[in-house]
């Protein structure tokens, strides 16, 4: 792979003539690059003998109703699903996952040819392998996110912004914010664009928009984000709601700040395994200097992402993704920053690569290696199906058509495993405000009757004593273990009673 070799001023565009119509012929070398990385992780999802994690198989569901909007997340990852199942004519853990590896392909793609406007050929190559080599773009093809859905856009709005500045044109601002509400729709955390675009208007002022062009490309934004925001309005803005809950201290109901260093530095070292353990250190030191005015740009989209999130992980928590924002402008920022040090910028993608083979190796071992806790590495994503089963087995045994669960991740992964199975799957009433999607859209009905088989975390009690379980389908080193639910027969008027 060629190096990227030092220029005057990578905000200016490198080549002209036939060589910048021909794209400097970066394009080729990074095909290549991401396609070999991309069709080597779609192999790997198809061996895979993983199961959907509980958030996969809940898009999944949300996938089979068509909506504007859902209980935690925009809607755009359960239609990408619903797309990619309806076309592979099957509902798989391959096939719902099956957009991830390519949306990642997409987006080492389109920051390559931002880099190229930036900083030439070569660092357009080395972004696509910088970007398409990052732990989090691993981990994100082995599964599917809304993160991994939403990169793509917000990469496209990142380079239509930058077009923006230098072009003045209003069709390049409607571009960039057709873009940013579709990323918008696919996790709320796009929004970031919108601090990191408002600090760039004042720290590089020759790659202002204009007014004209900012309302233009909020104003688009807005017009694609609005279904949702008017579902939301409908919905008690359930979305919202639970986004300020995951927030914690911002929420009615939240326990307020709590401000921890401990969690602090967990949250610090967690970014290593999103972004790698070379290239971080590189981008926060960058950070911290004077560069170019396209590196200046750049750090204005990922600085505000950085303090804002770290902020929020000192004075509650914060997961480790909720950086992504930043470190999709940030890869960019790396590769333009290692110009002249390129031996640096090759060991920081030769890491990278090598933890997305130990990624990839993972996927294909499960359920082997063990944890130091003796539990599988990838107990999140096995025995979820084993146990819906199980569950689909009793109950059919049984006579039962009525299966209930106090445990989202039980009823996910019921609806997707036990699809076609003719059992209806409901959550137990919530005793207030509903707290997951099956709670919100599938409790039991008040006017179901008779007996019902019952999934629950803890023995029931209808008035006569803890009930004993009918059956314990085994949980150990799996998805369900912590939890070990157990299989109950009750009746529905019971289980309505069990508010959860």
């Amino acid at each position: 792979m060629p190096s990227p070799g030092p220029g005057a001023d990578p905000a200016a565009p490198a080549g002209g003539g036939r060589a910048a119509a021909r794209g400097d012929g970066w394009l080729r070398p990074a095909l290549l690059i991401v396609g070999a990385v991309t069709a080597l992780r779609l192999l790997v999802l198809w061996l895979s003998p993983t199961d959907l994690y509980v958030d996969e198989s809940q898009y999944w569901v949300w996938g089979q109703n068509p909506d504007w909007g859902y209980y935690s997340k925009p809607p755009l990852i359960a239609w990408v699903i619903r797309a990619t199942t309806w076309l592979a004519g099957a509902d798989t853990p391959f096939t719902v996952r099956l957009a991830a590896p390519a949306f990642h392909a997409a987006t080492a793609l389109i920051l390559a040819a931002l880099a190229r406007s930036l900083g030439g050929r070569r660092a357009a190559v080395w972004t696509a392998a910088a970007y398409v080599t990052m732990p989090f773009a691993s981990l994100g093809s082995a599964v599917i996110s809304t993160d991994t859905i939403m990169a793509p856009f917000l990469a496209g709005a990142l380079a239509f912004a930058w077009r923006t500045g230098g072009s003045g044109r209003r069709g390049d601002a409607l571009a960039a914010g057709l873009l940013l509400g579709l990323a918008l729709m696919a996790k709320y955390a796009a929004i970031y664009v919108l601090a990191g675009l408002a600090l760039a208007q004042i720290a590089v002022p020759e790659r202002r928009i204009g007014r004209g062009n900012a309302a233009i490309l909020v104003l688009a934004a807005l017009a694609v984000v609005a279904p949702n925001l008017l579902w939301n309005l409908g919905h008690g803005l359930a979305t919202v709601r639970h986004t300020a809950d995951n927030i914690g201290w911002l929420g009615a109901d939240g326990p307020g700040p709590q401000p921890s260093l401990a969690s602090l530095a967990a949250f610090v070292a967690g970014q290593f395994a999103v972004f790698g353990p070379v290239l971080l250190p590189v981008l926060l030191l960058r950070l911290g200097r004077r560069g170019t005015p396209a590196e200046t740009w750049l750090a204005c989209f990922v600085l505000p992402v950085l303090v804002l999130v770290a902020l929020q992980a000192l004075l509650l928590r914060a997961n480790a993704n909720w950086t992504v924002p930043a470190y999709i402008p940030g890869t960019v920022l790396v590769v333009l920053a290692l110009a002249r040090r390129p031996r640096l910028l090759a060991l920081g993608v030769g890491v990278n690569a090598a933890l997305g083979a130990v990624v990839l190796g993972l996927f294909l071992a499960a359920p082997f290696p063990a944890g130091p806790d003796g539990r599988p590495v990838l107990w999140r994503y096995l025995g979820a199906a084993d146990f819906s089963r199980a569950v689909i087995a009793e109950a059919r045994a049984r006579g039962l058509a009525t299966v209930v669960s106090d445990r989202r991740e039980v009823l996910a992964d019921l609806f997707f495993t036990g699809a076609g199975s003719g059992l209806a799957f409901h959550a137990l009433p919530p005793a207030g405000r509903p707290q997951d999607y099956f709670q919100q859209m599938f409790p039991l009905p008040a006017a179901a009757s008779g007996p019902v088989l019952a999934a629950l975390s803890s023995p029931p009690d209808c008035g006569a004593g803890p009930l004993a379980p009918v059956a314990s389908p085994p949980t150990t080193g799996g998805a369900f273990a912590k939890w070990a639910p157990a299989l109950y027969v009750m009746e529905a008027a019971c289980a309505r009673q069990l508010s959860h």
